[in-house]
Formats: structure tokens, C-alpha cells, sequence
């Protein structure tokens, strides 16, 4: 093996042999427990993020798991439309290379270039994610507007809609004015900012006073501009205030329409003025109120987001209504929605109506495509009616068949779905499922397949015209239907068949609501078994947190501190780190504020650390929390346990290579070896290594399995085994040297297979050196079986032994450090016991306690023999004295032992209280108890031998 680890020399190759052998496929044996993850498609213009590299990395984590258990293994790939972003995505580049819109090529000629912007450009995200090592089936990659899905797409449509759950109707949704698109709640960016509020006279109708004589009353509204749409006044019906106008009108200026004062616990008497303008047509609260008092609705707005010349004016049902006049004045049509915000207000300054302006702190929702300000708008959409799906999907949770880890989502989960609305599925695109619905001339609407199936369905005859609906499907819907649509449904595949219900889902807590809900919901509405009971799309829905930077902010460009895990793996240059995160920008003080953090992060640019590393830290930061710091520090020091796992292999392949490592032994004659006690205690600890391992990685704990894999490879194998095992190369017997080969060997190779699922790259490569040794013919690595905790592999005596002998020999080095004595030096050492197991330690384990302590003798004290002036530690309930004629400061030794006698002392307190309390003593378990009992005499034993210690050298 090399000297040094370099990954990337081995990453890229070592894939691409993976892919081309096929191994990521499922193995196809029905005999197995198959085993399936469905991958949160991200979008094809995407690139990988931090986000992804997470969320994947614990999916490979489990996949790698599951089919080294011998499970027929399926992670499912695949890349979402992504229908705004793809279409804005063209778009500009259209615009930028040849001058036109999409209007200029129309809408077939459009989507053809955005299938060829897809076949050139639309699979970076997928090549990236092979670096990250994903063992996903590229074989059966999905893409949600690929000819099946789409086919499912149509027919979940259609059947819905003969189910009566999808219907067309007026409604208000966020509108992208510049996009001129309904956009979902998700896809809304919320910024806070500084505004005003503007108080405003509304004229009291037919002669209505105030209780202090006004002949108006005063609305407070963030929005002058929509007066125009406002069909009522909102007022607290316990406001003593305005409870006498409840049921009285205003006339509302410049338009003179006179609407209603309506009692409605929508207005806040603590806040504004307590009167509340009502614009159901402009304003997702007031469509509510305007819903329970039945108010009309009026759209002031075009889908540009400009002044109409004639309002429209609907009932509270969306049907066209005459009740109100559409009238708006001329002055104000045509003007753009905040140009007309400043006439407006200038208006009502001058007639007087004008009471005050306030500062006052908004949340102006932006689209975050568009980047401008979303408007409530009313508009005619086609929405699945979620209730009866949503009542199904709750009792899923509720009954266990689905389970969500932690738990504690699950009440996120209730939340929304106990409170569902109706689901906006229209999108004003042409990038998309295109909605299968035909209008006549008279605009009767079909729905179907496709024209020739509506045709025959409607005996509709040839010369009778129809138009396709112009609007595609959201998004989300396409992708709701994830879990069943890749498989192969409506067909009832062996794909389906196999892996439908999905084991696992992995996935943000920001999308339970958008899309896992929405998937339970489809699911179970279109797949059921052979009893025709509703499957769930998956068993368990595992929630990790949001990768956040250092500081706890959310990645983002505009923070410029977002990290592109390619970066922290093959390393850039600070020059091309600021390039790349100030770029383009457009805003030069924003760009040098990002320029200065970038270069106090990182001065020196970011260094290579490997995929393996990335992965490691991301398993290691996957703990229970919502929100996970990126630390790069943590990726620095995986990157170096990635370097001593190189290391440890390159010494036990030095000592083992072209030797005899018993390949060739009977079962018999390897258990007959003659193993060391540090043989024997590193196979016990890697065995209970295996059991904490399995147990974390089953209970989804990947923190805690990474944290097992570091501990024993560095603290147990690296800093112990290896160092016990030099003695015995260098003096052993040969088959003492075989034993120690052998279990080396057998070690390694086990913890190979260990870590494999975290960090595949580097222990695939290591592993074709070990096999060979261990005679294995498996061609990698990914295929060989998971390590199993085995009973017989537990050994306490070894275990306790080397613990003692650890912790001796940790004193001693400590007592050595303390008095700055030389390394090199060989040192007496005393023990004084009245443990007859110490004493059998000892004497089987003189010769490597001597060799790793660098010791001169080991000698047992008789009971009463009076040791030489020594330094001592207490290990368990035995004592170890180092001779200190040569080397003792009596101050300082003085002091130590004080703090030693304070420290026991202290301990000792914390037991006798703990034991003086009758509560503990009846309701701990009784092995606890007796625990804090002996450990009391052992502490009386320590501080008495410290006691003497400490006279014996005031005396001197």
C-alpha cells in the first residue's frame, strides 16, 4: 500500500468498476427480505449541495447496511422536472444566446429545447452525487416527465377526478406576478422588512356616527393600494368601541361603494385601530372572513400584477356577481401595483382621509424563483380535494403502520394534516405535466387520458372543436406519486411487487407536509394489496435535521456561506473560492462582505479532504436535533482518522504479507492457536464494537454508529493493539506470531466490512489487500456479509485484564509526564494489592506490561512492607508506587497527593449521600446499589493509602 492516503488516486476509478459491475442492482432472490429506499429526487437543474450530501450520504449509509445483510437491496435514483426552475433555466439561456422568449419559439418548439437543454446540461447533479460514492440502481433511473411516470401521472388524474377529488374552481393562491404562475407555500420566501402602516378614513353610510360623534372611522391596512377590492370592515365583536356599528356600512372613497361592518374575531382590538379593511380578492385572512360572512369578491388586480380598468366581481363562490359595479377610476387603471400604492395614499391625502402613517415591521412573502413580491390573487386553478385522502394517511400514523423516527414529528404531522386545505395543483407553465382536461367552445370541460379518449367516453363527434388546458400540474404532484409510479405502476410489476411497500424514507422536516404526507395520501388512495387493503408507500419515515453553516445560519449564496461539498472534497484555491461566491454578483458591497468572511474562514483556501471523510462527518453530525452546525474542524479530524485507519493497515499488512496468516488452518487448529491476551481482549472489544454498531445503525442513531467505528479503531485497535502486539513480533514464539497474524488479520478485515457503509471508498481498497490473506473470493467488498455479534466471541476475563493493564500502564506514563522523567528511562514498579486477580495479571502479563511501560522490574509488596518514597496511583482497589528517590520535589508531591485525597473525598461524599437516601436504596435496581457500596470501601481504601503516602513524604 501507499505510504500516504490519497483519495483521490482510488474514489473515481473504484466507482466506476462498482457501476459497471452492476453491483448496485438488487440480486433479485424473492427468497431474501427485500429491502427499498425511494431517493427525494432533486431537481435536474440542480447541483449537489450540503443538503444532498447529508441526506444521501445516510441513505448509502443504510443501503450499504442492508445489502451487505444478504437483502434484496433497491435504492431507487431518479431526477425531479423541477417546473419553474427548469423553465426559468432555459429561458435565460434562450434570452442570452439568442435573443428570444419563449413566445418566439412557442410552446412545442420551447419544450423541445428544454429536452435538449436536459440531454446536455441535466445531469450534473447525478454525476456529482457518484462522487459522494451513492450506491443507487442507475440501471433503473426515473425522471418524474419520463413516458411512464407520466402515463401515471394521467391516471391518477383522471381517477381522481371520477372519484369527485379533483375539481376545478376559483380560489386564492400565491401569484407570481412575474412568472404569471400559482406557486406552492414552499417555493414562498418570507423576508422581514421595514414598511408602514397606513391609517385611513373611511366615511360612515347613512348618517352612523362613532360614540365620540365621527361621521367615519379609521382602518389600519399594510396595503392602501387593494382599498379598491375591499368588500367590508372587520371590527372585534366584544369592542366596545365599534359594537354599536356592527351590521352598519361605509362608503368606501373614490369608488363610493357601500359595504358592511361585520363582527369577526379576525380583528385584533389590541392592534391598528381595531378596524380591519376586508379585500377577499387580495388578502388570505380576509378570503376567510369573507367566506364566513359571505362577502363578495372583487379582483383589482391583472396577473401582472397592474390596475385592471374593470375590477371583476365574484360571489363568495367564485361565480360572476353584479352586486357591486367593477368601476375603477381612470387614473389608477394600468398602474403597476405599487405605483398605484403611492397614488392612492396621495389621493386620500389630499380629500383628507389620510389620519396617519406609522413605521411598522412586515414579513413580505417574495417568490423565490421570481424574486418578486407574491400577490393573493383569485384565479380559476384545479385543486384535489384532500380531507378523505388526509383521514386515511392520519390512521396510518396512528395505527403504526407507519412510524416516524424521532417521534416527535409525528405531532408535525398531525398538525398539518388535521388541518388540511385543498391542494392547488394547477401551475400556469409550459414546462410540466400538461393537465389532461378538454374544453368545448362553450367551455364545458373533459377530462381523460387524451383527446381520443374523451372523444369516445363523451361520444363527442369529430367536428366538434377541443382545446387541451393550457396549465401543467405542480411539481409536487408528479412527485406524490414517487414511491409506486418508479415501479412500474398502474402496471402491477415484479418491481412493484417486490419492493412496494419501500422500507425507508429519508428526508427534511421542511418537506413532511409538501410532499411525504401528499405521498401517504396518493399511495394508499392507488395501491392496495391482493385484499385490497391500502399499502403505505413505507414503513418508517426517518427526519434529520438542516445543515446549517458554523454559525448556525442557513446556507445560502446570498450569505455567501454556502460550502459545496465537491470543494471540501478534492480542495480549492481561496482565488476560486471568492470567484465562485462573488462572481456574479451584482451588489459590490454584499460581494466585498462576502469576500472578507470568505477569507477569515478560509485564509489558505480549503484543502482536500476526501469523500470518505465528508461522509464520516456527516454520519457523525446525523444526531436527533433540527438544526446541525457544520464544523470543519470535525471534517479535518475525520479526514486524520481516515489517515490512521491507512496507517494501521499498511502495519498489519507489513507484518502479515508473504507470511503465513493461516489461510490454510482447520477451524480446530485456528481456535487452538495460542492467543495472547491482547488477542483475545481486541476480538471481545471488536465484538461488542458490532453489537453497539448494528444497534445504532438499526435505531437510525448514525452518530453513534460513526462514533463506535472511531472509537475502537483509534483508542482500542491504533493506540493499544497494535502497540501489544509489537512485543510479540519481536520476541514471540512463531505460533505466538501466527496467533497474533492471524487475529490482526481477522480484526482488520472485520472492521473493514464494519466501516464499509460509512466509508466505502478507502475500505473497499484495503480490504482487496486483506482478503488475500484471509483467502475470501467475494470480488468486493459491498457484497460480503455485515460483521454479526457472536456470544462466543465474548471474553470478560480478557477484558477486565487489559482494561487494569491499560490503565496501569495510562499511570505510569502520567506519573513519568507529572515528573518529567524521561521516556527512555527505565523505571521500578511497585504494587501493592490485596487482589488476588491483580496479582494474576501481573504475573501472566509482566513481560508487555514491562515492554509498553518501559519498566525496569515489577515488584508486589508484602502486606506490610514499607515502600521507599514513592509516587502512587490508585488503579481499581490496588496501588502502584513508582520509586522516587531520584527524581521527588516533596512540595509539589504534597499538592498532587492533596488533590488526589480531594478528589476521592469528594467522590465518597456524592456515594454516602446517594445511599443515605432511602428513596435511591429502595428503588435502584440492587447490583446498583451493591456498585456504590463496594465502590465506597474501595474510595475509604484509596484515601488511607493516599494518607499514608502523603506522611511518609512529610516526613522527609
Amino acid at each position: 500500500m501507499d505510504k500516504t492516503y490519497n483519495p483521490k488516486e482510488i474514489e473515481q476509478s473504484l466507482y466506476e468498476t462498482w457501476e459497471k459491475a452492476g453491483y448496485f442492482a438488487p440480486h433479485g432472490d424473492t427468497s431474501k427480505e427485500s429491502y427499498c429506499i425511494m431517493i427525494p429526487p432533486p431537481n435536474v437543474t440542480g447541483s449537489l449541495h450540503m443538503g444532498h450530501a447529508f441526506q444521501q450520504t445516510i441513505m448509502d449509509i443504510l443501503t450499504r447496511y442492508q445489502r451487505m445483510q444478504g437483502k434484496n437491496t433497491l435504492w431507487q435514483v431518479g431526477t425531479d422536472h423541477a417546473g419553474i426552475a427548469t423553465q426559468m433555466v432555459v429561458e435565460r439561456k434562450i434570452g442570452a444566446e439568442e435573443g428570444k422568449t419563449r413566445h418566439d419559439y412557442g410552446r412545442d418548439a420551447f419544450i423541445d429545447k428544454i429536452w435538449e437543454w436536459k440531454a446536455e446540461s441535466g445531469g450534473t447533479i447525478t454525476e456529482q452525487m457518484r462522487r459522494m460514492g451513492n450506491s443507487v440502481d442507475w440501471s433503473r433511473e426515473r425522471f418524474t416527465m419520463d413516458e411512464g411516470l407520466s402515463n401515471a401521472v394521467k391516471e391518477v388524474f383522471v381517477r381522481l377526478h371520477e372519484d369527485g377529488l379533483i375539481y376545478r374552481g376559483k380560489r386564492l393562491v400565491n401569484w407570481d406576478p412575474k412568472l404569471r404562475t400559482a406557486i406552492s407555500d414552499l417555493e414562498v420566501e418570507n423576508r422581514e422588512s421595514k414598511g408602514s402602516l397606513w391609517h385611513l378614513r373611511y366615511p360612515l353610510a347613512d348618517g352612523a356616527k362613532t360614540e365620540d360623534g365621527l361621521d367615519y372611522i379609521v382602518v389600519a391596512t399594510t396595503r392602501p393600494e387593494t382599498f379598491i377590492g375591499d368588500t367590508g370592515v372587520a371590527v372585534n365583536p366584544d369592542d366596545p368601541r365599534y359594537k354599536h356599528l356592527i351590521g352598519q356600512c361605509v362608503l368606501l372613497p373614490f369608488v363610493n361603494r357601500k359595504i358592511p361592518i361585520v363582527a369577526d374575531e379576525h380583528a385584533d382590538m389590541t392592534k391598528g385601530t381595531g378596524c380591519v379593511k376586508i379585500t377577499p380578492a387580495h388578502d388570505f385572512n380576509d378570503y376567510e372572513v369573507g367566506k364566513r360572512h359571505q362577502l363578495p369578491m372583487i379582483n383589482m388586480l391583472t396577473l401582472d400584477g397592474d390596475v385592471r380598468d374593470i375590477a371583476e366581481v365574484f360571489d363568495t363562490h367564485g361565480e360572476v356577481s353584479k352586486v357591486y359595479s367593477g368601476e375603477i377610476p381612470s387614473h389608477l387603471q394600468g398602474l403597476e401595483r405599487f405605483a398605484a400604492r403611492k397614488v392612492i395614499v396621495a389621493d386620500f391625502e389630499a380629500a383628507g382621509l389620510l389620519a396617519e402613517i406609522k413605521p411598522h415591521d412586515l414579513v413580505i412573502p417574495y417568490g423565490d424563483r421570481g424574486g418578486v413580491v407574491i400577490e393573493p390573487m383569485l384565479t380559476d386553478q384545479w385543486y384535489v380535494r384532500t380531507a378523505p385522502l388526509a383521514k386515511v394517511a392520519v390512521e396510518a400514523v396512528e395505527s403504526g403502520q407507519i412510524n416516524f423516527v424521532p417521534k416527535q414529528y409525528e405531532n408535525m404531522y398531525y398538525a398539518w394534516m388535521r388541518e388540511v386545505q385543498d391542494w392547488c395543483i394547477s401551475r400556469q407553465l409550459w414546462w410540466g405535466h400538461r393537465i389532461p382536461a378538454w374544453y368545448d367552445n362553450s367551455g364545458k370541460v373533459y377530462v381523460g387520458r387524451n383527446e381520443e379518449e374523451v372523444r369516445l367516453k363523451h361520444k363527442l363527434d369529430e367536428n366538434i372543436a377541443l382545446r387541451q388546458d393550457e396549465d401543467v400540474l405542480d411539481t409536487w404532484f408528479s412527485s406524490a406519486l414517487w414511491t409506486f409510479s418508479t415501479l412500474g405502476w398502474p402496471e402491477n410489476t415484479d418491481a412493484l411487487k417486490q419492493f412496494h411497500p419501500t422500507s425507508v424514507l429519508v428526508s427534511g422536516f421542511d418537506i413532511i407536509f409538501f410532499w411525504i404526507a401528499r405521498m401517504i395520501m396518493m399511495t394508499m388512495h392507488f395501491v392496495k394489496d391482493e385484499n385490497n387493503t391500502p399499502q403505505v408507500p413505507f414503513n418508517t419515515i426517518y427526519i434529520h435535521g438542516l445543515i446549517r453553516d458554523d454559525e448556525g445560519q442557513k446556507m445560502s449564496k446570498s450569505k455567501g456561506n454556502v460550502i459545496d461539498p465537491l470543494d471540501m472534497i478534492d480542495g480549492i484555491s481561496l482565488e476560486e473560492l471568492l470567484e465562485k461566491r462573488t462572481g456574479n454578483m451584482m451588489q459590490p458591497q454584499l460581494a466585498e462582505k462576502i469576500r472578507k468572511r470568505t477569507i477569515k474562514q478560509f485564509p489558505n483556501g480549503i484543502e482536500p479532504h476526501g469523500t470518505d471523510a465528508l461522509r464520516f462527518t456527516l454520519a457523525a453530525l446525523a444526531s436527533t436535533g433540527r438544526d446541525i452546525n457544520w464544523d470543519m474542524k470535525r471534517l479535518e479530524g475525520y479526514r486524520n482518522f481516515c489517515n490512521k485507519l491507512w496507517n494501521a493497515s499498511r502495519f498489519v499488512l507489513m507484518n502479515a504479507e508473504d507470511k503465513d496468516c493461516g489461510q490454510g488452518l482447520s477451524q480446530a487448529q485456528i481456535k487452538a492457536l495460542p492467543y495472547s491476551l491482547a488477542d483475545r481482549w481486541i476480538r471481545s472489544a471488536f465484538n461488542d464494537t458490532v453489537k453497539q454498531v448494528r444497534e445504532a445503525l438499526d435505531t437510525y442513531r448514525f452518530d453513534m454508529a460513526a462514533t463506535q467505528i472511531y472509537e475502537f479503531t483509534w483508542n482500542q485497535l491504533c493506540d493499544w493493539y497494535l502497540e501489544l502486539t509489537k512485543p510479540v513480533f519481536a520476541q514471540g514464539t512463531e505460533q505466538e506470531q501466527l496467533a497474533a497474524r492471524y487475529t490482526l488479520i481477522d480484526v482488520l478485515e472485520k472492521l473493514l466490512r464494519l466501516a464499509h457503509p460509512v466509508i466505502p471508498f478507502m475500505t473497499e481498497t484495503i480490504w482487496h489487500r486483506v482478503k488475500v490473506l484471509k483467502g475470501i473470493d467475494e470480488p468486493t467488498l459491498m457484497l460480503a456479509a455485515y460483521p454479526d455479534f457472536i456470544e462466543s466471541d465474548e471474553d470478560t476475563i480478557a477484558v477486565t485484564d487489559i482494561e487494569w493493564i491499560k490503565e496501569a500502564i495510562i499511570s505510569i506514563r502520567n506519573i513519568r509526564a507529572e515528573k518529567n522523567i524521561k521516556p527512555s528511562l527505565p523505571l521500578e514498579l511497585l504494587v501493592r494489592t490485596k487482589d488476588s486477580e491483580v496479582v494474576r495479571r501481573i504475573n501472566d502479563n509482566s513481560s508487555f506490561i514491562n515492554k509498553l511501560a518501559n519498566l525496569s522490574a515489577i515488584r508486589l509488596l508484602e502486606e506490610k512492607e514499607q515502600a521507599p518514597i514513592s509516587v502512587a496511583k490508585l488503579v481499581g482497589n490496588s496501588e502502584i508506587l513508582i520509586p522516587m528517590a531520584d527524581f521527588i520535589d516533596k512540595a509539589v508531591e504534597l499538592a498532587r497527593l492533596d488533590k488526589e485525597i480531594d478528589k476521592l473525598s469528594l467522590e465518597k461524599n456524592t456515594i454516602e449521600q446517594k445511599l443515605s437516601n432511602e428513596g435511591f436504596v429502595q428503588r435502584a435496581p440492587e447490583q446498583v446499589v451493591a456498585k456504590e457500596r463496594e465502590r465506597l470501601v474501595q474510595l475509604d481504601d484509596g484515601i488511607v493509602k493516599l494518607k499514608q503516602q502523603k506522611e511518609t513524604i512529610a516526613s522527609l
